[in-house]
């Protein structure tokens, strides 16, 4: 089962009330973790005015910052876990990218930022910067969640040419498991999956029959659920046999591209959270999404917990470090 052991939480307005502070508190305490509240001021006071100097407002700015900070920490100051704070100055997404690459923080929690002019996405600027650069898993808490997951969604995907799917789909059943066991939670999983070429081979000019491309899609069906009915076991058999027992999670096989599969059925079943992995390929700066975890993460409307794969190379660096305040 997965453990986290340094978490970091990223405070926004309203955080002391936030299911995000509440789900970050539950983790660190039933991981032993230590659990780092940061909040990033963005250093935008310019020139001198006739109201005071851009020193002065800056100074007022981290004082206001500090006191909210200190708020927060007084809030949970009971819950017997380690709990350390910082203020950071800078981008957001650069700043919380770089305090992880520091620290070695191995997972992000946040509040999902809620911006009128991106209404019709649940993800803004700073949070699609983290899902595709951070290093470690990004968990993006949707504000009007229940305070309670009812239903976890496990995403796995497969492809016989990317050799970090293996790796991946192991880190989404150990966190999906972690969180459904710690939440007493529904599992489900869900597998997309397509027959290559088929429209062309239903084209008359083939010359191949509507029957044999049938027994050709239900043979695809048979494999793809056999496939996942393995990596579950397989992943039990190391991992956590006793949870996977328990949680007796629901596999769902379905025909389609997991860029419609996977909202669709977070949808229907009223998920509360979704777990998935961002990147196809590692090691490559610059390379931070897929083009299906893009069309996925604008199409949902719950929590998402998203994972890079071994060796994922950020593009932002651990540079000299500011002091922190």
């Amino acid at each position: 089962m997965k453990r986290f052991s340094n978490i970091l939480l990223v405070a926004d307005a309203g955080m002391d009330r936030s299911v995000a502070l509440k789900n970050a508190v539950r983790l660190a305490k039933s991981n032993h973790a230590t659990l780092t509240v940061v909040s990033v001021v963005e250093d935008v006071f310019g020139e001198p005015t006739s109201l005071g100097s851009s020193s002065e407002f800056r100074e007022i700015a981290l004082k206001e910052e500090r006191q909210k900070l200190d708020d927060v920490i007084k809030s949970i100051a009971k819950a017997d876990i380690a709990i350390a704070s910082k203020l950071l100055i800078g981008k957001p997404f650069i700043e919380i990218i770089r305090q992880v690459l520091r620290f070695g923080h191995d997972l992000v929690i946040k509040s999902a930022d809620e911006d009128q002019s991106l209404r019709d996405f649940m993800f803004c600027s700073t949070d699609m910067h983290l899902l595709r650069k951070c290093p470690c898993p990004v968990w993006i808490n949707q504000s009007s969640e229940k305070p309670h997951y009812q239903r976890v969604l496990a995403a796995l995907g497969h492809d016989a040419e990317e050799v970090v799917t293996d790796d991946l789909n192991r880190q989404i059943l150990e966190m999906s498991t972690s969180l459904a066991l710690s939440e007493f939670s529904e599992l489900h999983i869900v597998h997309a999956w397509r027959l290559s070429c088929e429209s062309f081979m239903r084209s008359p000019r083939t010359g191949i029959s509507d029957t044999e491309v049938d027994a050709m899609v239900a043979r695809t069906a048979a494999e793809c659920r056999c496939w996942l009915e393995d990596i579950v076991t397989i992943y039990s058999g190391r991992a956590d046999k006793d949870a996977i027992d328990y949680l007796k999670p629901q596999l769902h096989v379905i025909k389609g591209t997991a860029a419609h599969i996977v909202p669709t059925i977070a949808r229907e079943l009223d998920v509360d959270l979704v777990i998935m992995g961002t990147v196809g390929r590692t090691g490559i700066p610059g390379f931070f999404i897929g083009n299906t975890a893009e069309s996925i993460l604008a199409q949902l409307d719950c929590s998402v917990l998203a994972i890079k794969p071994a060796g994922f190379v950020s593009p932002i660096t651990a540079e000299a470090e500011q002091p922190a305040v």
